[in-house]
């Protein structure tokens, strides 16, 4: 067998990561985000607040969040800097120290940036079959335990870490809104004004109607009410049957709903109920709101297996929903509301974004805008160009996650090459497939 020779060349650059060339296109043409950044900056700055910021995005799109991962792309690599279209490349300790200083200054401009992203590139929004675009928000841990980062506390899951609250827009799972919370803080607190900003920023982009799913955890009347005094905007929300009386229910259900029999054993009752709440109006006014509430219990004589049960198990869910459509379709669309689990998965895994890289708390929160913004550029990626790519993935599908747009689109090896004061990206000639899908997917960020 042949041994290959290691040698570094001084002629050529070759670059591992050419899909950066589509977050400069990205950022510059479909964002202001530059302008704004860079608009209160003073001449003692060396380097650019966009030249930090745009670095640490691209990081983030070859799936690096900590910041010592910025020194690699530093000395000589043209690629990095020339695909952003920066001056200059920060330093670990200057793109710590700057996010640290101006993370508040930075965080408004770069959560903005991830919704006029999604305006200008006119982001295809797909609706579910009532016609409503789902919007579903649902809270998930961050575990940074063994640590000592600012907010980092107990939470839900009995691990120390941060709670991250997201809204994802359609059946793409675009990342419309994204809070970073302490970790002991509970979903609901101050859930009200996140509500009213995420459905301020879907609809500079999205005109439909809106069908807002969560989990019991924002089971609440003051979330009911103020969701019903908003425009084309619908609701379920999973019921949190808290201490009921599951005899009494089954009773009611099977006696007066609609009763199924899936297997011996087992029946299934499913009935809505209209249930009057009252409450108090921003003027502390009372006021009375009639809501639907769909019910069903499950009541198990025989195991799956086939084991008779001494005592007959019950299981009982509920939602509450504004639509007006048979019991069966509101759970049916609630079911929808899992898919949230594999967003967050992308974002925890495939951006390397669950053990934050700061220990201040609003850097973090920063990191987090950060990667709302360049999670949202990853996914147009992978909508346009990978969904239906025949030669590059042996299978279509509705939507393709991170980690599959990182591997075939971000590390694409190239070549870089200077010639009559351009830059040309070269590829290999047996990757046909996956060049020819690059050069349209760049005509679409650089030129379209």
């Amino acid at each position: 067998m042949k041994r290959f020779v290691i040698e570094q060349s001084e002629d050529e650059f070759y670059t591992t990561h050419a899909g950066l060339a589509f977050i400069g296109p990205a950022l510059n043409r479909f964002t202001s985000l530059a302008v704004s950044l860079n608009a209160n900056d003073t001449p003692g700055d060396s380097i650019a607040s966009s030249d930090v910021i745009y670095s640490y995005c691209a990081m983030l799109a070859e799936g690096k969040s900590d910041f010592v991962a910025v020194e690699q792309h530093r000395k000589g690599d043209v690629h990095f800097r020339e695909s952003l279209g920066i001056k200059d490349v920060p330093s670990e300790s200057t793109l710590r120290q700057r996010m640290d200083e101006h993370a508040k200054r930075f965080l408004a401009p770069v959560s903005w940036a991830s919704i006029e992203f999604l305006e200008r590139i006119k982001a295809p929004v797909t609706a579910l079959a009532t016609g409503h675009v789902p919007l579903d928000i649902d809270a998930f841990v961050m575990d940074n335990s063994g640590s000592k980062k600012e907010n980092v506390s107990p939470t839900y899951q009995r691990v120390d870490g941060y709670l991250a609250l997201p809204a994802y827009l359609g059946n793409e799972g675009w990342l419309v809104n994204l809070h970073l919370l302490p970790g002991s803080q509970h979903p609901q607190k101050e859930f009200i004004s996140f509500i009213r900003e995420t459905l301020g920023r879907v609809r500079q982009f999205c005109k439909k109607k809106i069908l807002v799913r969560q989990d019991s955890a924002h089971d609440a009347i003051d979330n009911l009410c103020e969701l019903s005094r908003h425009d084309k905007v619908d609701w379920i929300i999973k019921w949190n049957p808290r201490k009921q009386d599951m005899i009494a229910w089954a009773r009611q259900i099977f006696a007066e709903g609609h009763v199924v029999t899936p297997r011996p054993g087992k029946r299934i009752g499913t009935m809505s109920i209209k249930d009057k709440k009252e409450f108090s109006d921003a003027d502390g006014v009372n006021n009375t709101i009639t809501l639907r509430r769909v019910v069903r219990i499950t009541e198990r004589t025989i195991d799956k297996k086939g084991q008779q049960l001494l005592i007959p198990e019950y299981e009982l869910e509920g939602w509450w929903t504004s639509l007006k459509v048979a019991d069966q379709e509101v759970i049916d669309l609630y079911k929808g509301h899992a898919t949230s689990e594999q967003y967050h998965a992308e974002i925890k895994t495939d951006m390397d974004l669950e053990r934050l890289p700061s220990g201040k708390f609003a850097t973090n929160q920063l990191v987090m805008a950060c990667g709302a913004l360049v999670y949202n550029i990853l996914r147009f990626m992978g909508q346009v160009a990978l969904v239906n790519a025949k030669g590059i993935i042996r299978h279509e599908a509705k939507r393709r996650r991170i980690k599959t747009v990182m591997q075939e689109l971000i590390y694409f090896a190239g070549r870089v090459i200077s010639s009559g004061r351009r830059l040309k990206l070269r590829f290999s000639r047996h990757v046909t497939a996956h060049a020819q899908t690059f050069a349209a997917l760049y005509e679409r960020l650089a030129y379209g």
